[in-house]
């Protein structure tokens, strides 16, 4: 979910002591970066006129709601117990979507949501009436594919050819069924304004006509107007013609990421380090299966604070490590990171841009404990949010 390091093969001099206390792994929440990317989508949104809310599948951390609710008024959900974070615990209802709904479930999403998109008509025809009985104010989306995205990772492509996602334009009657009204797309992963901008072209050229029969669209997440080059100026221009061309349209933005983008780091420490075949591995106390799953899955190459990655040249400089996860996977290991000194034991190995995403896909594989979490407040002081136990591991297993 991340975008290579592609750092010059120079070493930056950065302070490596900030975490010195820091004696076991950590994800650690920068309130003040947290503030600085909440204070440009809530500019973003009073200027464009339109609303934007926190997607869970990207970040949950609850305790930290009562920041988001000085920003932003509602989330959006994938899962009942998303929708059940939503409602008991940012005090809203949902803007809930799902592949596919089940029975046993759908009503009680339902009550806690305040709009349900479908992801396909036969979706809506099984469930919508329970739905609306268990909910006489949700209002219904239906969830479509512009069949245009430009994520070339294919696996976070949702609209490559044989999608499960949404609903081609070729399967709508002139007629929507009679209470659906908004849209649900999304067809982008980290992307910027251009890419918004050409998506919206499939989006209207396919879809438009049934415009007028809806009171709202959601464009979806990926929007990533946090990233230092993201054109802020371009999506503003891009949401206020469409909202001109479309002036009865709510419009919708949800992205995860860009909440959460660089607001802090993964705190590791060196447990041992070992050699074979000319490869030296420093064995750390978190791993990148169970922690950094993207790392792995996508796969992308983190960034290191204080080291270059060569992406496995292991001779290109002095000081060339593997970094590998505490885990019984062959595979849980990145390479290759250059440090300007030998690693010891005991050492911080610092991950950055490890909240979005990476906090709420972590697993409990070997039984291996997760990182603490622990917020750094904009005074410099730092509390723990959660430390998890041998309890945690053992209650999945009820």
């Amino acid at each position: 979910m991340h975008i290579k390091n592609k750092e010059k093969s120079i070493f930056i001099i950065i302070n490596m002591d900030i975490y010195n206390n820091i004696m076991r792994p950590a994800y650690i929440l920068e309130e003040e970066k947290l503030r600085h990317n909440l204070d440009i989508i809530n500019k973003v949104a009073t200027e464009a006129d339109i609303e934007i809310i926190l997607a869970f599948k990207a970040y949950a951390l609850w305790k930290t709601f009562p920041i988001f609710r000085e920003y932003i008024n509602s989330t959006t959900a994938s899962s009942l117990s998303e929708a059940q974070l939503a409602y008991e615990e940012f005090g809203s209802m949902a803007h809930t979507y799902s592949p596919a709904y089940t029975d046993y479930e759908i009503e009680d999403i339902a009550r806690m949501s305040s709009h349900l998109t479908f992801n396909s008509l036969s979706q809506y025809e099984r469930h919508h009436q329970r739905a609306m009985k268990a909910n006489k104010d949700i209002s219904i989306g239906l969830r479509i594919n512009p069949e245009y995205s430009e994520v070339e990772t294919l696996i976070y492509n949702p609209c490559a050819p044989g999608t499960r996602f949404g609903v081609r334009n070729t399967a709508l009657q002139e007629q929507l069924p009679e209470h659906i009204s908004g849209f649900h797309c999304h067809c982008h992963c980290e992307s910027g304004a251009d890419v918004f901008q050409r998506s919206l072209a499939h989006i209207e050229e396919k879809f438009s006509k049934w415009f007028p029969q809806l009171k709202w669209i959601n464009f979806g997440g990926g929007h990533l107007m946090t990233r230092k080059d993201y054109d802020i100026n371009l999506l503003v221009r891009i949401l206020c013609d469409f909202r001109n061309r479309y002036p009865w349209l709510k419009v919708i933005l949800e992205p995860g990421s860009a909440f959460a983008w660089q607001t802090g780091p993964l705190v590791s420490h060196v447990i041992d380090i070992v050699e074979d075949s000319n490869i030296r591995t420093a064995i750390l106390d978190v791993s990148f299966t169970c922690h950094m799953p993207d790392c792995l899955e996508m796969p992308y190459w983190p960034t290191v604070r204080g080291a270059i990655c060569h992406e496995g040249e292991y001779n290109a400089m002095p000081h060339t490590y593997r970094l590998g996860g505490n885990s019984c996977l062959s595979g849980d290991w990145m390479q290759a990171w250059s440090f300007d000194h030998e690693l010891q034991i005991g050492e911080t190995v610092i991950f950055e841009d490890m909240i979005h995403y990476t906090t709420v896909k972590t697993n409990t594989f070997n039984g291996i404990s997760h990182p603490d979490i622990v917020m750094q407040h904009t005074d410099g002081t730092f509390e723990t949010l959660r430390q998890f136990t041998y309890e945690d591991y053992r209650n999945r297993m009820d």
